[in-house]
Order: C-alpha cells, then sequence, then structure tokens
C-alpha cells in the first residue's frame, strides 16, 4: 500500500504534503509530480516537443508560457498574435488533463493494491520481475535501447516494476473474482436451448429470379414475356427497375424467409419452385418471379449446441460478477479517497456530485482495466 504520511493535514483532511488520502494511506505530492513528468514527457515525445519544456507549472505556467512563445509560428496575415493569457489558458488546458489522467492512474492503482490486500491477492518480488524482465527484452534486446528509453521518457525502473506490480495484481484479482463462474449444469444448458431454439436453427432460404416494374400493365408484360419462352436476363434487362437485379439475370441468391417486404416474402415462400408468379403488389412495385432454388431450413440439436451455449452462459455470468463488482468496487473505495481541493476528480469522494446522466456514462474503474500515464507504446511500460 502507499505509505503512510505524518505531515500535518492540509485542505479536505489530506495531509499537506499529499494530493490524496486513501484509508489512511496517503499519495504523496512528490509521487504525483514525478508521474505528472512522466505524462508531460510521454506526451511530448508524440508531438515533437521537447521534456524539458513540456510540463506545465502551475499556477502561473511562467515556464509553459515562454515555451509556447518560443516555439509559436507566425500568425498567418489579419490574424492576431497570441497573447499571454491566450497561452495560459492553453497551458492550464494542458495541465488539468494531465493531472486528471495521473490521478485517476495512480488513485485506481491504490485501489486495485487496497482490493487485493483485503481479498488476500498477493505478487511476488520474483513474479514481478520475470514479467518485466519478460517485457524488457521484448522491447529492448539492447541494454542501451533500455537505458535510451529511461532517460527519454521520465520513468525509473522502479515505475516499470509498479506498474507490471498492478498489471498482475489486476489479473489475479480477476481471477478471484470469477471463481467457480466457469462451471454449468446440464440442465441449465438444456434450459437455454428449449427457450431459445430459433438461435440454433438456420431458416428455410430460396434463389429467386425476379422481374420489378412500377405499374402492374409493365409486370403483365413482363409475365407474358418469361411465359413465351424468354429468359430472365433479357426480361429482366428489358423491364426490371430493381438496378441490383436487373443486369443479373434478376437472381436474388439465398434469400432467408421474413427477410423481405411482407407481401413479396409470403408470395415467394409460397410459390412451387420452377413456377412463374406475378404480379405481386408491393409497396415497391410489382413483381414477376420464379422459385430457382429451395434450401430446407435446419435446426441443430441440443447435443450440437451444448458447446457454444456454454460458452454463451460462462460469459454471461462472468460479466454479471464483473459488474456487480465494479459497482461495490467503486463505492467501496471512492468512499475512503478524500482528495486535496486542487487535485479532486471524479474518484475522490469529496468530488462535487454528478447528474444521473454523467454518473451512468462515467467510466466505472474495474479489476480489469485501469488509465495509466501515456507512454512510448513499448510493452515494458505497460
Amino acid at each position: 500500500m502507499l505509505p503512510l504520511a505524518l505531515s500535518a493535514c492540509g485542505d479536505s483532511g489530506v495531509p499537506g504534503n499529499s494530493v490524496a488520502d486513501i484509508g489512511g494511506d496517503t499519495i504523496k505530492t512528490e509521487t504525483f509530480n514525478h508521474w505528472l513528468n512522466v505524462a508531460a514527457t510521454s506526451q511530448a515525445q508524440s508531438t515533437g516537443s521537447t521534456a524539458a519544456a513540456v510540463v506545465p507549472d502551475p499556477p502561473n505556467f511562467t515556464k509553459c508560457i515562454a515555451n509556447k512563445k518560443k516555439t509559436a509560428t507566425k500568425p498567418a496575415r489579419g490574424q492576431p498574435t497570441p497573447t499571454d493569457a491566450t497561452y495560459k489558458t492553453q497551458c492550464q488546458t494542458e495541465y488539468n488533463s494531465l493531472k486528471d489522467q495521473v490521478m485517476q492512474f495512480l488513485i485506481t492503482s491504490a485501489w486495485i493494491e487496497g482490493e487485493s490486500d483485503d481479498r488476500g491477492v498477493k505478487v511476488a518480488d520474483t513474479d514481478v520481475k520475470k514479467d518485466f524482465d519478460k517485457q524488457r527484452n521484448q522491447s529492448f534486446p539492447k541494454d542501451k535501447d533500455y537505458l535510451a528509453f529511461l532517460k527519454s521518457s521520465g520513468y525509473v525502473q522502479e515505475d516499470l516494476l509498479y506498474r507490471i506490480r498492478v498489471q498482475d495484481l489486476t489479473t489475479k484479482l480477476r481471477t478471484k473474482i470469477l471463481e467457480g463462474s466457469d462451471k454449468v449444469s446440464s440442465a441449465q444448458i438444456a434450459d437455454y436451448y428449449n427457450k431459445n431454439k430459433s438461435r440454433f436453427a438456420q431458416p428455410e432460404k430460396r434463389d429467386l429470379r425476379i422481374v420489378l416494374t412500377k405499374t402492374a400493365a409493365e409486370a403483365k408484360k413482363a409475365k407474358a414475356a418469361l411465359d413465351s419462352g424468354q429468359s430472365f436476363k433479357q426480361v429482366a434487362a428489358k423491364y426490371s427497375i430493381d438496378q441490383g437485379t436487373r443486369d443479373n439475370g434478376g437472381l436474388l441468391a439465398a434469400v432467408p424467409k421474413g427477410q423481405q417486404e411482407k407481401a413479396l416474402d409470403e408470395a415467394t415462400f409460397s410459390a412451387d419452385k420452377g413456377k412463374i408468379v406475378g404480379p405481386v403488389k408491393t409497396q415497391f412495385g410489382y413483381y414477376v418471379f420464379e422459385v430457382e432454388k429451395i434450401t430446407p431450413g435446419t435446426q441443430q440439436s441440443l447435443d450440437q449446441s451444448k458447446a457454444s451455449i456454454k460458452q454463451l452462459l460462462v460469459s454471461q455470468t462472468q460479466q454479471n460478477k464483473i459488474n456487480a463488482f465494479s459497482k461495490s468496487f467503486e463505492k467501496k473505495w471512492k468512499d475512503r479517497t478524500d482528495c486535496s481541493k486542487s487535485y479532486v476528480n471524479d474518484d475522490c469522494s469529496n468530488a462535487p456530485k454528478r447528474s444521473a446522466t454523467t454518473a451512468t456514462a462515467a467510466a466505472q474503474p474495474t479489476p480489469q482495466t485501469q488509465t495509466a500515464p501515456a507512454d512510448s507504446g513499448t510493452s515494458t511500460s505497460k
């Protein structure tokens, strides 16, 4: 867990050298500033900025403003030169984004550590080091490349080990939450099958030759031509207004029952194979058609469906468990999280109340995912 701060309390009951208190354990300001530098450096790498000037410096943002003025391009003709106030607003926005990103990472990581401790979930240092070495060797086969990454990213090796530890705890915590969720009885499978038989069936399908016309008179002419022996290719090309089929002999292949306009569907699936039928009036016009091929419907048996049903039921059970855990996890740890006024975000118990719509839309921290400061994209750094 996070080291307990012993200094005097600041605002919101948080010690003065810390940004948040989580059940008596704190996230120190020094820790926050370090991860802010990592996040800002990573962002700078992605935009091509220089690392030395990318960390916004609240509250006046003097260095940030100076850097923006130094690197700004000349305004287009007729456009005003940005003022210091404009640059300060930009710096403030960038800082707020980085701050929220880092706070979410640090708080959620602490929650996962705390929940793991409460549930007796542990990760050995040797296992963390093994995972670290594997990822490092994959990303940086040469030591010099790894050292260059550390120098350019703002990370120290302890940061990477910490992130891997949290990842490993997350994996173990998820496994513990889902214990027993892979067990599905034969009765449950049979019950699902009997209630959802149509999901394991393939409907009857028919290959059709069609001619679609605007008027009944045109449809009758088309039918007469077909009855006289002319091919669908000839008749469709001359009479059909259906752009999708007129150039391929009016062919509609593998049409499933229930997928067409009602009048046409009823007519085509009650017609005999090889018989010219029509005109059939629909909202699109008048159809003349012939059923060219019939593929009977099929129904999978219970035995044929067991594997897929089991997989589905296991997935549903696991998702329900994750959803239930996520809800209780957020409430439990948010209630324990008090943030310094300048660092409050939605994970803090002293955050401003959200509207019902906003609260529903907000992402919940779960043992599946966590937000971390952006990095170089290497697997070693997550």
